[in-house]
């Protein structure tokens, strides 16, 4: 796809894992890669204005930003209790500066490209899969209590179905997984975006096909304010009672 990315192997603890340096158009990132599965976390450069619009409406931009920002760090956190590699995919392309400057460079990351959301996924799915990653899931950055068993269990699903879907209550899909060898590019096409009938759609194209589905739990986007008051009242006292986004979320309601 021409996205000049090379693949420069070095030494690794045991014979058996690899260690790749990845290059890339920007930033460089390492791991050791025994696992032939992979984790996409979509994201957008926390920018102010530009993000958690609904949100900003009624709490403000700053702090719609900061939420953001929480509900980011709260992911990733998330994603590394899985054990499973995983990239960072930040839009527009060319945040690689501001992106890594907040997170820091010890994650790989890779920017999103293509001219609308299903083009996006579509390409971070075809560039992973042409590196040689055998499954792959893909999630959102609009779900900061998503748990580290609903992450697992969608790789590991892949091992006995084609592809994996999480709906969101929204009526959209806040996860979606496939393995190389059945990836479907078509169920990125003609999808009518950030609407309620995302998952209905897609769920349609998927019966039309000959694939199997694994069915992920429902969960929660975070969208509105009515939906950060269902994830405060939800993880009161819970495990996530303790995440960055809930100690945001009490402070700046004391």
């Amino acid at each position: 796809m021409g996205l000049g990315l090379e693949l420069a192997p070095c030494l690794c603890d045991t014979q058996e894992k690899v260690r790749y340096t990845i290059l890339g158009s920007f930033g460089i990132g390492t791991e050791c890669m025994p696992d032939k599965s992979v984790i996409l976390l979509f994201i957008k450069a926390p920018v102010m204005g530009q993000v958690k619009s609904r949100l900003a409406a009624v709490i403000g931009k700053k702090a719609a930003l900061e939420l953001y920002k929480s509900f980011i760090l709260d992911i990733v956190d998330t994603i590394k209790k899985t054990g499973h590699p995983f990239r960072i995919c930040f839009y527009p392309p060319d945040a690689g500066a501001a992106v890594t400057s907040w997170l820091g460079r010890r994650w790989q990351f890779m920017p999103q490209q293509g001219n609308d959301l299903g083009q996006r996924m579509e390409n971070a799915f075809t560039r992973c899969f042409s590196e040689g990653f055998e499954r792959a899931v893909l999630i959102g950055s609009d779900l900061p209590d998503l748990t580290p068993s609903v992450l697992h269990e969608a790789i590991t699903s892949l091992a006995e179905n084609d592809v994996v879907i999480g709906p969101a209550s929204d009526g959209g899909y806040y996860l979606i997984g496939f393995n190389k060898r059945t990836f479907m590019p078509r169920l990125f096409h003609g999808i009518p975006w950030s609407t309620e009938t995302v998952f209905q759609e897609t769920m349609a194209i998927l019966r039309d096909s000959a694939l199997t589905v694994h069915r992920a739990p429902q969960w929660n986007d975070v969208d509105t304010a009515e939906d950060l008051k269902a994830l405060l009242k939800r993880n009161k006292d819970g495990r996530f009672d303790n995440s960055r986004t809930m100690t945001y979320l009490k402070k700046s309601t004391t």
